[in-house]
């Protein structure tokens, strides 16, 4: 079961990204899902979420770049390479395996404001549309993945209450949805992530647009959580998926 997600974030120049993506689809992530425990691995293009997302975003708080400079703000392209378990990324290193490999130290250094964090499953919950895909394969066609911190101890507690008993049970039942992953960070600035998958962005937006619009309303639960969560640059990242292909 793929218990490790890495995460990477970054954006791209113009100039030399076309050669960098014919690259990493042709070559690097073939030879990354070669290695022991890696299950599976995904490239997606950020188109982001619409008006309505824009209107969520305007009133989520944001992580303080200036306190993290240290931080990438990258959010183009979302990276995401699944393992049994997160101590794949780190035994051997996944980092120092890429920084030793000069072809490859190469091509990454074309990413700018790359953001890295490993992840583990708290929790997870399939969707109506599951059987699109087979287990622990490739996640689906489209995306919606937001990566943040709480502000309290008080507001964890709320946090875990909240997916366990409302947006969890909500996706389950979600037409459109293929799955939903709650997440912990074992490494980077987040501690928190949560994945959806949908089986389109039109389908995330027929069907989970005005449910996450309710954030906007101050009488439902969740409109408490978008007021403590302190998000990454481009949180929620909504995107769709360049590789592997969408058939």
């Amino acid at each position: 079961m793929d218990q490790g997600i890495r995460a990477v974030w970054y954006d791209l120049e113009e100039a030399g990204k076309g050669d960098y993506l014919a690259w990493l689809h042709d070559r690097y992530l073939p030879e990354v899902m070669a290695r022991p425990g890696i299950l599976w691995a995904a490239h997606y293009e950020i188109t982001g979420g619409g008006a309505h997302m824009d209107k969520i975003g305007d009133v989520l708080p944001r992580m303080d770049e200036g306190e993290n400079a240290d931080v990438g703000t990258g959010t183009q392209y979302l990276l995401l390479i699944g393992a049994g378990s997160p101590h794949v990324f780190f035994k051997p290193d996944f980092d120092q395996m890429e920084q030793d490999d000069a072809a490859v130290r190469e091509q990454i250094a074309l990413r700018q404001g790359a953001r890295t964090c490993v992840f583990t499953e708290e929790a997870r919950v399939n969707g109506p549309e599951f059987d699109y895909r087979i287990h622990d394969s490739t996640p689906g066609p489209a995306i919606q993945m937001g990566s943040f911190r709480t502000r309290t101890i008080a507001d964890e507690f709320d946090l875990a209450g909240w997916y366990a008993n409302y947006r969890m049970p909500a996706m389950a039942r979600m037409a459109g949805c293929i799955a939903t992953r709650k997440l912990v960070s074992v490494a980077g600035w987040a501690k928190h992530s949560v994945m959806y998958e949908f089986l389109s962005l039109e389908a995330r937006a027929e069907h989970f647009q005005n449910h996450e619009s309710l954030a906007l309303d101050e009488t439902v639960w969740t409109s408490r959580i978008i007021k403590y969560t302190v998000h990454a640059p481009g949180s929620p990242s909504v995107g769709r998926r360049i590789w592997p292909s969408v058939d």
